[in-house]
């Protein structure tokens, strides 16, 4: 499944319960407010939650190109890499322990992408099947602290069901602030009728939605093809 985290709803890795979900995908402005804002304003623009604690997200892997950190991505097996599509470049380099980009630590593991395979019918337009997988050169070495692995979906999230979206991505919805240590954030599953009334003609039956109604809290640029962990499943 594709999660979306759109403007207060955003897209990317979601995260239940250490199991995948999905992967982020974003698309206009970041933690802005849906079509209905309920309840009190929250004027904390932190896009991007909270400092995630050192090894608490082992299967996040940052995508670089030209030794810069692109896109997020999520470790489903020793030897693949779940991205979102939009993330793309043929020379991606899939850095894995990672934590504080701009720190060389002992946990790091740099290997390069053998293949990789973008869904056959993405498009870029709507954002539909906003889905890659990259194959490593070679197996990552899992040590259940700083890599790992997290399990795929037995069954769809539910409407309510707590998530974490992870990643290294802009953490303000006005200009840009690109954060050095990995950032987290807790966000429960949208309904497909308030995700699809709040987005009319934007979310195709390969979408669900996660976020917050008010805004302010959302996934933005870089956090792209990052993991969204529902109940310890990947759901996006």
């Amino acid at each position: 499944y594709l999660l979306f985290l759109w403007q207060g709803i955003s897209r990317g890795p979601l995260v239940c319960g250490r199991q995948l979900q999905g992967t982020v995908s974003w698309d206009y402005s970041c933690a802005l407010k849906v079509a209905f804002p309920t309840g009190d304003e929250d004027g904390d623009k932190i896009v991007g939650g909270y400092i995630c604690p050192k090894n608490s997200v082992p299967y996040q892997v940052s995508l670089n190109t030209g030794g810069a950190h692109r896109c997020g991505g999520t470790l489903i097996s020793p030897l693949w890499v779940l991205s979102a599509a939009h993330c793309y470049n043929p020379g991606i380099q899939v850095r894995l322990g990672e934590y504080n980009l701009r720190v060389l630590e002992d946990s790091e593991q740099f290997i390069s992408a053998a293949k990789i395979f973008r869904h056959p019918d993405f498009n870029r337009r709507t954002v539909d099947n906003d889905i890659m997988l990259v194959k490593l050169a070679t197996p990552a070495a899992l040590d259940n602290h700083t890599v790992d692995t997290v399990a795929l979906p037995t069954a769809c999230a539910l409407p309510g069901d707590e998530c974490l979206l992870s990643g290294w991505g802009n953490t303000v919805s006005s200009g840009e602030k690109v954060p050095a240590r990995l950032r987290c954030l807790d966000a429960p599953v949208i309904s497909q009728r308030q995700c699809w009334s709040s987005y009319p003609g934007k979310i195709t039956n390969n979408m669900f939605c996660g976020g917050f109604l008010k805004g302010g809290k959302d996934a933005c640029q870089g956090d792209s093809g990052g993991p969204l962990v529902c109940n310890g499943q990947l759901q996006g």
